[in-house]
């Protein structure tokens, strides 16, 4: 007989991970002004995170989505995702490479951070986790945001430059800069991250 859903409840689930992959935004219909600058890079991004998530599971690592609700208070994760990958194009093959698998988190966020009135705080602490890697989109807005806040939360924080775009390289290139100077943040290719 199949435990209820209550019983399940009651139960920890998670399993320890104390890396974990942070993947901001990258489910994302790129409804906004500039998207079409961002959407090459983006792609590119995506299939360089799709390499990575596939190696880091392989090892332990817990991947956790968060994504903008897109001021859509009454959304669930699966519904923006089964959106994304009905467009057209690289938006929806960037949802259809990245789509979580049974064992991925997924948290939807209001604004900018993932930690911005989330539960991605806690949601860590149950993971034990210690090292974040974040990738996703835009570099020089969401995964900056996000990468600041873990910094200050004191959570040691990898951003694989092949693995996050911006709209344009230079303004790219100057988040990373800032997350490195700054956030004290690695950046390297993800190839680097094992």
């Amino acid at each position: 007989m199949q435990p209820s859903y209550f019983q399940q409840a009651r139960k920890p689930h998670l399993r320890p991970s104390p890396r974990v992959l942070l993947l901001v935004d990258f489910i994302n219909p790129m409804q906004f002004p500039g998207a079409e600058k961002l959407v090459p890079a983006a792609l590119q991004a995506a299939q360089a995170t799709t390499r990575l998530k596939k190696r880091l599971a392989a090892s332990g690592v817990t991947a956790i989505y968060a994504n903008d609700n897109y001021g859509i208070w009454r959304s669930e994760f699966k519904d923006l995702l089964t959106a994304c990958k009905a467009l057209p194009g690289a938006r929806g093959e960037m949802a259809t490479l990245l789509e979580p698998g049974d064992n991925d988190l997924t948290i939807l966020k209001p604004l900018h951070s993932a930690f911005h009135s989330t539960p991605l705080e806690h949601l860590l602490k149950q993971l034990k986790a210690r090292e974040l890697i974040v990738a996703g989109l835009a570099a020089d807005m969401c995964v900056h945001l996000t990468a600041m806040d873990a910094y200050m939360r004191g959570y040691k924080v990898w951003v694989p430059r092949d693995c996050t775009a911006a709209e344009n390289e230079e303004f790219k290139e100057a988040a990373l800069r800032q997350m490195s100077q700054v956030l004290k943040c690695s950046v390297r290719k993800s190839s680097s991250i094992t």
